[in-house]
């Protein structure tokens, strides 16, 4: 079960520090999945005691990032081809919706526009996979249930992971950015319904696309 991501802002300053710093290694592709965290060598790295090291791992394990195991350690999580066709399954069942409810309420998406132009502008993969992460942010953020935001946020940092993965096909990345202009031109003309029909077929076809089978995605 995926579970809603931890906010920084609940955790002490130093531990939620080392959580947004391991975070983003695991995000940008320098924590590769399968990667050994380990907390004394982490607490040293951060001049930290190993006491928010491990607060921090703890929070990243609950936004499904990284996996715990007794007497193992921590490791970036290895993401099968069923993991990902259940994060996007969930995103298929969660994702549209709250675009249509951003849409309808009258949001702002300039968050969406402005990662969408960085996302052009990216010079290598991890750059661009950062901005098209803040993409699909811009456009469910306004959705009016913070839940629902933050659950989103954890699957969307979990295909971070999908995209890392080994099996996992190259991104078609001028197709997705066609798909992601055609989406924005939905939202700025505040066709609620149409934005959320073309997230869905957006998040269908990259399953299609990037695993190395096709799979049903219901």
């Amino acid at each position: 079960m995926t579970l809603p991501a931890v906010s920084p802002g609940a955790l002490p300053s130093r531990t939620a520090h080392v959580l947004e710093t391991i975070k983003a290694a695991i995000l940008n592709g320098r924590f590769k999945p399968g990667t050994a965290l380990v907390e004394n060598e982490l607490a040293g790295q951060f001049g930290v005691s190993k006491t928010p090291v491990r607060e921090a791992l703890k929070a990243l394990e609950g936004s499904g990032l990284v996996v715990i195991r007794p007497y193992t350690g921590t490791t970036v999580r290895e993401v099968t081809e069923q993991d990902a066709l259940a994060i996007y399954d969930m995103r298929l069942l969660l994702e549209p919706e709250a675009v249509r409810r951003s849409v309808n309420a009258g949001s702002d998406f300039a968050e969406a526009e402005h990662a969408l132009e960085r996302a052009a502008l990216a010079e290598d993969a991890s750059t661009r996979s950062t901005a098209n992460r803040d993409f699909h942010r811009g456009l469910y953020a306004g959705c009016g249930n913070p839940l629902l935001v933050q659950t989103l946020d954890g699957l969307r940092d979990q295909t971070a992971l999908v995209s890392a993965s080994s099996w996992a096909r190259t991104p078609s990345w001028a197709e997705e950015a066609r798909e992601h202009a055609a989406i924005l031109d939905q939202v700025r003309a505040g066709n609620a319904e149409a934005a959320a029909t073309l997230v869905r077929h957006h998040i269908e076809g990259f399953v299609v696309r990037h695993l190395r089978r096709e799979h049903p995605t219901h």
